[in-house]
C-alpha cells in the first residue's frame, strides 16, 4: 500500500479504555486482568534520541485487551516481579510487531526471559500481507489508518499527553485487533 493511498484511509479510533499507571498501585490489578484474558496486543515505547550512539531506556510498556489498554510507565514504575512474571508467561499470549526489538529493549532495562510472544510481521504473511509496517498492516485489513504523528514525541514526558496516551494504547490495540480479525475471532 502507498502513502497516497494509505493517506485517504479515515483514522482508526480506539474503543475502551486507557489506564495510565504511573506508580506500584493498580499493576497487580492490571496483571491480573491481563492474565484473565490470555490474549493481549503488545507494544513499548522509548524516548527518542537525536545523538548517534546513545539510546534512552524503554519508557513505556503497553499491553492491551479488547476492552482495556494498559500504559505502564516503566521509568515510574521500576522494576515489578508482577510484569516480568507476565513477560516470561508463555501460556499468555502477546501479540506484537517488532516484537524482538521490544524484548530486548524489556530485558536491557529488567533482566528478563520473555515468551508466548505471536510476531504480527510473521503471522501475517500466510494471509498475502506482505507489508512490514502496523500502519500499513492495520490498513490492508481494516481499511483505516493510524496516525503516527506521536511516534517520536518525549514518552518521558510527565505527564503524558492524551495524544501520546491514544496512540501508545493504539499500537498495542492494533495487534491484537489484527489478530482477532485474521483468526475469525470474535471482537465483541
Amino acid at each position: 500500500m502507498d502513502s497516497k493511498t494509505l493517506n485517504t484511509l479515515p483514522l482508526c479510533s480506539i474503543t475502551g479504555r486507557i489506564i495510565v499507571i504511573d506508580s506500584q498501585v493498580g499493576v497487580d490489578a492490571a496483571i491480573a486482568e491481563l492474565r484473565r484474558e490470555g490474549l493481549i496486543g503488545f507494544d513499548t515505547e522509548t524516548r527518542p534520541s537525536f545523538v548517534k550512539g546513545f539510546r534512552y531506556n524503554i519508557s513505556l510498556l503497553q499491553l492491551a485487551t479488547r476492552t482495556t489498554a494498559y500504559l505502564f510507565r516503566l521509568q515510574m514504575i521500576g522494576r515489578h516481579d508482577g510484569l516480568k512474571e507476565l513477560l516470561e508467561d508463555p501460556m499468555v499470549l502477546k501479540v506484537g510487531l517488532s516484537t524482538h526489538d521490544d524484548t530486548r529493549a524489556l530485558q536491557r532495562w529488567m533482566r528478563c526471559a520473555p515468551k508466548g510472544f505471536i510476531e504480527l510481521q510473521q503471522y501475517v504473511k500466510p494471509f498475502g500481507i506482505i507489508e512490514m509496517s502496523l500502519q500499513k498492516i492495520y490498513a490492508i485489513v481494516f481499511s483505516e489508518r493510524i496516525s503516527k504523528s506521536q511516534q517520536l514525541s518525549n514518552w518521558e514526558l510527565n505527564p503524558l499527553t492524551p495524544a501520546q496516551c491514544k496512540y501508545a494504547a493504539i499500537d498495542a490495540w492494533a495487534c491484537l485487533r489484527i489478530y482477532y480479525k485474521l483468526e475469525n475471532k470474535p471482537w465483541e
